[in-house]
């Protein structure tokens, strides 16, 4: 029986429960000594298997006196807890990084350290983005403001990681543009055992757009293409672009808001195809649709590169400004066939990025390293 390393692992935030979270969550599985530090947590947002293993910082005792109703006010502040943080005598430390978290670096003390990078802290690094993301004289000079902060964290904590792990290759790329280093592949872990195909479960004639509406999704290209094509679109999500995307949609879309779990694993398996219009990190929604064995057609940039195989898993749509993209995936669900897929080849395609296989790409690097 072999001795298991001693591992510690750094996540900045515990304050909600999305994809970066359910990494850390397969992390904490594959090494169940580990402790997890966290400068503040949300008890709602600690998954069973963290329980009595998170350690967090001075910030939570802020954090929770404020209600827990706001965690932007202590971003600033992340770099510096996490650069005196106490691993004890762990002798590996993997981080968890999408904004401020790569700090902790500072406080490995000589260990091998390994970085999982969702992306560089994009809204930091990228003028348009940042643009989208805040309203107001007073919310986009708060931004940018925490931009600088970001910047400043992860250029100072990058050229000190060990290992350099990027979750897509274009987060690969922005590593190496932003950041210059290289990095190595590992695309995040997908429910693949949840999200299958079930074929008691009917396709239905839609089309499917999920998840949050926000400007960097883009959900009004494919409300706007959906109208364009005289097609029927289901939007299961809600968001600050919720009442732009309500006006400006055609008769045939219908809009869930948010939806249980269970209602979307039920669209997922009875859609036509997934529709992802932004340029994502990686994408766990189109991952999960083609669980289920439904095709995704996506813009050809970004996270979509890596999972959409045209033909096979889905179609890519040129990525270019909003009218052409609006006119191109319309022509696409205009013309869209499904019966030239192979709904179990879809499904087979997404178990390469199921939990079980990031878990053990994640163990051999780990092992490598130390």
């Amino acid at each position: 029986m072999r001795d298991e390393p001693r591992i510690a692992l750094v996540h900045e935030r515990l304050t909600e429960v999305a994809g970066s979270e359910h990494v850390v969550e397969q992390l904490a599985t594959e090494w169940p000594d580990a402790t997890l530090h966290v400068p503040f947590a949300d008890p709602a947002a600690v998954a069973p298997i963290l329980q009595g293993r998170v350690r967090t910082s001075p910030l939570d005792g802020v954090y929770r006196a404020a209600g827990r109703r706001s965690y932007a006010p202590l971003l600033p502040f992340v770099p510096t807890v996490l650069r005196h943080t106490d691993f004890g005598d762990a002798q590996a430390l993997i981080i968890s990084h999408h904004a401020m978290a790569l700090s902790a670096v500072h406080s490995a003390g000589g260990i091998p350290s390994i970085a999982y990078v969702h992306s560089p802290a994009r809204w930091a690094w990228d003028p348009a983005m940042r643009a989208g993301e805040a309203s107001g004289i007073a919310g986009k000079s708060a931004l940018s403001v925490l931009a600088a902060v970001a910047r400043r964290s992860e250029s100072s904590a990058a050229p000190q990681i060990t290992t350099v792990v990027a979750n897509s290759t274009e987060v690969s790329a922005r590593i190496k543009r932003w950041w210059n280093r290289d990095s190595v592949v590992v695309h995040p872990p997908v429910d693949t055992v949840r999200y299958s195909m079930d074929s008691s479960v009917e396709r239905e004639n839609f089309f499917l757009l999920a998840g949050r509406l926000v400007p960097y999704k883009r959900p009004e290209i494919a409300i706007l293409a959906a109208k364009a094509a005289g097609v029927k679109l289901v939007v299961a999500g809600t968001g600050r672009l919720a009442e732009e995307c309500r006006r400006i949609a055609g008769p045939e879309t219908t809009f869930l808001g948010r939806v249980s779990d269970e209602t979307m694993l039920r669209l997922q398996r009875s859609a036509r195809a997934l529709i992802m219009p932004g340029v994502e990190d990686f994408g766990i929604v189109p991952v999960e649709a083609m669980g289920c064995g439904t095709p995704v057609i996506a813009v050809d940039e970004g996270g979509a590169l890596d999972t959409v195989i045209p033909g096979l898993s889905g179609q890519l749509v040129r990525n270019a400004d909003d009218h052409e993209l609006v006119a191109g995936l319309a022509a696409t669900l205009a013309s869209f066939n499904p019966s030239g897929y192979d709904h179990r080849a879809i499904s087979t395609h997404a178990q390469t990025f199921s939990r079980a296989a990031f878990r053990r790409s994640m163990r051999e690097l780990v092992d490598k390293v130390i």
